[in-house]
């Protein structure tokens, strides 16, 4: 029943892995160190893919031996090469690794499965998302502090900036140093019932995402205030993607950047 539950969740993640690219270094028999041209090969590949994200690193053996050990050297391996490129190339917020030992379609050809395997896609150049500063601590904390305030004195049709409202590159999940801001606009919707806002959703750069990441951020916002008791007849969301810029595209600095990859509220009622 083990191998094959085990044997599932390894179909499942080959079905969602295929659309990404992948990458493999080989290893000599019971090793779990790369060689030198191996080592040459995977450093290669960091250079020409310095802008790539790693979704999972993923470590397999040959039949050879038993399972156990197996398994214990597909971790090695795994170990290995997440040490060699940890920190030079972008790795996933929801960064995995996984080691198969023997329990994987194998190849005819032993070399081939004892072996590495990078899954990755390209992130774009021009986008910037993928790896950017935070806005500083001192932004932050004067945002969600005075945010009751700003919100008090503001009429309908006015736009306030979630400042120091951060997310992890490309996606809407937000940072975890980020919360405080969600809490304290919460909060403000609890003590102001007649409140209503239009949560609005903007990326940086000149990257075309048909408004999916400032989306996902607007609903993520959204998604918490209605989660914790706010009535969705008080909200709405909507994306703008890199149409409504504070500082004309492209950017000239990594705060501009910083500037337009934001989420704001627009006061609807109050």
């Amino acid at each position: 029943m083990k191998n094959i539950y085990i044997g599932i969740l390894f179909l499942f993640f080959i079905e969602l892995v295929t659309a990404q690219e992948q990458f493999s270094v080989y290893f000599d028999t019971n090793k779990y160190e790369l060689t030198k041209v191996e080592t040459d090969r995977l450093d290669n590949w960091m250079k020409a893919n310095a802008t790539s994200k790693i979704l999972a690193i993923k470590g397999y053996t040959d039949e050879d031996g038993a399972t156990e050990l197996n398994d214990t050297l597909a971790q090695r391996r795994v170990s290995h090469v997440f040490n060699i490129i940890n920190g030079k190339v972008i790795t996933d917020e929801d960064f995995k690794t996984r080691s198969f030992g023997e329990l994987h379609k194998m190849s005819p050809v032993k070399a081939e499965n004892r072996k590495v395997t990078l899954y990755y896609i390209q992130v774009e150049e021009n986008s910037m998302e993928a790896e950017e500063p935070i806005i500083e601590k001192s932004s932050k904390e004067v945002a969600y502090k005075n945010l009751a305030g700003e919100i008090k004195t503001s009429g309908k049709g006015e736009k306030l900036r979630l400042k120091g409202l951060n997310f992890y590159g490309n996606s809407g999940k937000v940072l975890p140093a980020s919360q405080p801001v969600l809490h304290e606009l919460l909060k403000i919707m609890k003590e102001n019932p007649k409140l209503k806002i239009d949560i609005q959703g903007h990326i940086c750069c000149e990257f075309s995402d048909n408004g999916r990441i400032s989306e996902l951020r607007a609903r993520a916002v959204y998604n918490f205030l209605t989660e914790n008791g706010i009535d969705k007849n008080r909200l709405s969301y909507h994306s703008f993607g890199s149409n409504n810029p504070i500082y004309p595209l492209p950017e000239k600095s990594i705060e501009e950047r910083v500037a337009n990859r934001r989420v704001e509220i627009e006061i609807v009622d109050n």
